[in-house]
């Protein structure tokens, strides 16, 4: 299914609409679906009033409880999977302050318990030194004083010892020299620290390594709930269970062939002695 941004925003109030009118032209009052959908009655109205989303599950029981022509359930499915979707443009990140995205992901983090960080391009904040975050923000517009420092104190929730962090780090994005050669060895020193964490697993994955599924996207899953996608111009939120689930089977494949623990760190120590040699 093609996404269409500038769409994404409407198809949670034209998803009510649509299941509301549905049910009136199948004469069923929201008590008799609710019956029929083993749910609530005051869930179907939050439903049909956009009050809340949908999950594809929920929208399926519901047009099976309406008897729903094929082709209508397909249309109305990909409107759903569309309602789980949520485009946010890096520009409105930078209109609202950098520092309340940074806010954003400090409450996703804290209310997650187990988190996956797919990284192709470069290290993420919570991994990164302060020189490192720094020169990340390089090209955002404004002073970026405040998202440096909202970006530091992230880290501490690493040391929060009931989540769990599996972060899988290509060669290119190791090595990616976004700070000068004394600092990038600065940088791949703080990974294999960090390493070492009980509650941390830092996989490498060295270039040469035989993956026919190409890295395209950084991406980072949060338990099973939600996932986010970052692109250049912006990131996509999905939150629909087949969309998760997809991103779970791409970082299972990175995640089997990654280096951790011993052999890892050889990979990283070898990498920073090749900055501190430059």
């Amino acid at each position: 299914m093609t996404f269409d941004p500038q769409q994404l925003g409407h198809s949670k109030a034209d998803l009510a609409e649509t299941l509301r009118t549905l049910r009136k032209r199948a004469g069923l009052s929201q008590v008799r679906l609710a019956g029929r959908c083993n749910v609530s009655q005051s869930k179907i109205s939050k439903i049909e009033t956009a009050e809340i989303t949908p999950s594809l599950v929920d929208v399926e029981l519901i047009l099976r409880a309406l008897n729903a022509p094929q082709q209508l359930v397909a249309e109305v499915t990909a409107l759903a999977r569309a309602a789980n979707t949520e485009w946010q443009p890096i520009r409105a990140s930078w209109r609202r302050g950098l520092e309340k995205r940074q806010a954003e992901l400090a409450g996703l983090e804290a209310e997650a318990n187990e988190l996956r960080y797919f990284l192709p391009a470069m290290i993420t904040g919570l991994l990164a030194t302060p020189e490192y975050i720094r020169a990340s923000l390089e090209y955002s517009p404004g002073d970026v004083t405040q998202a440096v420092t909202r970006k530091l104190e992230r880290q501490a929730v690493l040391y929060d010892a009931t989540k769990k962090f599996t972060f899988l780090i290509t060669e290119q994005a190791a090595r990616w020299a976004v700070v000068p050669p004394p600092a990038m060895a600065v940088q791949i020193d703080r990974l294999v620290s960090l390493s070492h964490l009980s509650n941390v697993r830092i996989g490498v994955v060295p270039i040469g390594t035989a993956i026919s599924r190409g890295p395209m996207n950084t991406f980072t899953v949060y338990d099973k709930r939600l996932v986010t996608v970052e692109t250049f111009t912006g990131r996509t939120v999905f939150s629909d269970a087949r969309d998760i689930a997809e991103h779970l089977d791409v970082f299972e494949q990175y995640e089997l062939k990654a280096q951790f623990e011993g052999e890892g760190r050889i990979l990283l120590q070898e990498w920073a002695s090749f900055y501190r040699d430059l």
